[in-house]
């Protein structure tokens, strides 16, 4: 590969799918699902070799600081983190994307790819990649297709056409999700691929293509570009205009329209992670069929999934059959391997009861670090906050709680109004109703104390910020 490709990373998601352990507030894609780096961080990491520019990242403004840590975590510095305002789908972000990389070079080749497929033979998806090229450089959109090993109904397929001079393969037609019988009808012939979502164009080549078939959304993306703000190394995207977006998939808005498609076939391994059977494959299974992850324990089971995410949950299962348990700390699924696939119904009815654990989990992330929720009830809460080295908590007040802090590890700068004081392990303080106060972690280790809050009301949304290193609202 002559020149450097720039790979654009799509890091959004809604995680229904693979409920409990992927959810709203922190999906799949920044989970250790697989191994001991998240799906995102490993995404980035095929792109690290000589033939790739530094990545574009398109996400949202909940998982901005999340994305630039884990980058950071790999030793991965972005080419750039564009912020959508409200997901819009690929289609726009992945327009938004191309306008950024056309600035240095509208023929520089653009590698899409989702942040949360899981691909374990590298050199082999290289080599796809390397294959693809001169069909991009030509002007073509190239995607890749997997060969089917069985009659899959979670896949979009490739159907395929005649084989082109460059060696790819002529994009006959997209089809949609099938039934199982119309998935076993298309296995028995040679010429449909999974479609994994993966392509390669040039920018100038994606943005043609939005001027030809959708160029209503060319000229709202481009306005919702050309209006962006930096802030903090991000750039944001108009939200005003983004508001205007169609929200609709590239292949619905551009891909099966285009009469300059084509496909590589690509020959080595690749999961969606789409559910928990796809996780299961990627794990070690034992003659019954069965999976263990964690703490957890199979006793006369057969073709059964168990998964512990926590160390202080042991879970057991006896005499399981086609089963999938999934224990988290705050939320269990036991379900019938048959009827993973309809989580998504489930995750809607529980957000409809307002069931908190539909979307959100007791830690919740922030740039500065984390807290998670130890345990909450009438008038009081007791949480335990980590802050990363350096890092400082804004300038704040509650207008219906006090809180009391106490250090168990590092050292902690605490600011209560005028008074300014280094806080050590196994020392409290008390902030008041109403003070103003910061936290932060002068140290070079991580700060942990425990807070306990007391008042009428303990939300999130109590907080008055004066100053914040991070510019939120």
């Amino acid at each position: 590969m002559k020149r450097p490709i720039t790979p654009v990373i799509l890091c959004g998601g809604s995680g229904t799918r693979l409920w409990p352990l992927s959810r709203k507030s922190y999906p799949k894609q920044f989970t250790k699902l697989i191994g001991d780096s998240s799906l995102f961080q490993q995404s980035a990491s095929r792109f690290t070799s000589d033939a790739f520019a530094a990545p574009v990242i398109v996400t949202n403004s909940d998982f901005r600081f999340t994305t630039t840590q884990q980058l950071s975590d790999i030793g991965i510095d972005p080419g750039a983190v564009l912020i959508e305002p409200e997901a819009r789908n690929t289609a726009p972000a992945l327009l938004a994307a191309a306008l950024k990389v056309m600035e240095d070079d509208p023929d520089t080749l653009i590698l899409a790819a989702p942040s949360d497929h899981f691909i374990k033979d590298i050199e082999a998806f290289h080599a796809s990649i390397e294959r693809a090229v001169p069909c991009a450089l030509s002007g073509k959109i190239v995607t890749f297709g997997i060969m089917p090993t069985h009659p899959e109904t979670g896949y979009g397929y490739l159907e395929l056409g005649d084989e082109t001079p460059d060696g790819c393969i002529a994009l006959h037609r997209f089809v949609e999700k099938p039934d199982r019988q119309t998935a076993q009808e298309m296995l028995s012939t040679d010429r449909f691929l999974w479609n994994a979502g993966i392509f390669l164009y040039k920018a100038s080549t994606l943005v043609d293509g939005f001027a030809k078939h959708a160029p209503d959304m060319l000229n709202t993306v481009t306005k919702a570009y050309d209006d962006a703000r930096h802030d903090l190394g991000f750039l944001r995207l108009d939200p005003t205009a983004w508001d205007a977006c169609e929200d609709i998939s590239i292949d619905f808005a551009i891909m099966e329209k285009a009469e300059n498609l084509a496909v590589i076939k690509h020959d080595g391994d690749w999961s969606d992670l789409g559910g928990w059977d796809a996780i299961q494959q990627q794990m070690p299974v034992d003659d019954a069929g069965v999976s263990t992850h964690g703490p957890s324990l199979a006793v006369d089971c057969t073709e059964t999934l168990l998964r512990s995410e926590s160390d202080d949950v042991h879970l057991v299962g006896l005499g399981l059959n086609n089963i999938v348990a999934i224990a988290m700390p705050d939320a269990v699924l036991v379900a019938d391997r048959s009827r993973v696939a309809d989580l998504g119904v489930v995750v809607k009815e529980m957000r409809a009861r307002k069931v908190r654990q539909a979307d959100t989990f007791p830690r919740d992330y922030r740039p500065w670090g984390y807290f998670e929720t130890l345990t909450l009830r009438d008038r009081f809460q007791v949480k335990r906050i980590v802050v990363k080295p350096g890092a400082a908590l804004s300038l704040q007040s509650h207008v219906h709680r006090s809180e009391h802090w106490i250090v168990v590890a590092g050292t902690a700068r605490v600011t209560v109004a005028d008074d300014v004081r280094l806080v050590s392990e196994n020392q409290s303080i008390y902030v008041p109703l109403g003070a103003k106060h910061r936290l932060e972690n002068p140290g070079h280790v991580p700060m942990e104390l425990i807070e306990v809050q007391t008042g009428s009301y303990l939300g999130e949304d109590d907080i008055v910020r004066y100053e914040d290193v991070y510019a939120r609202d």
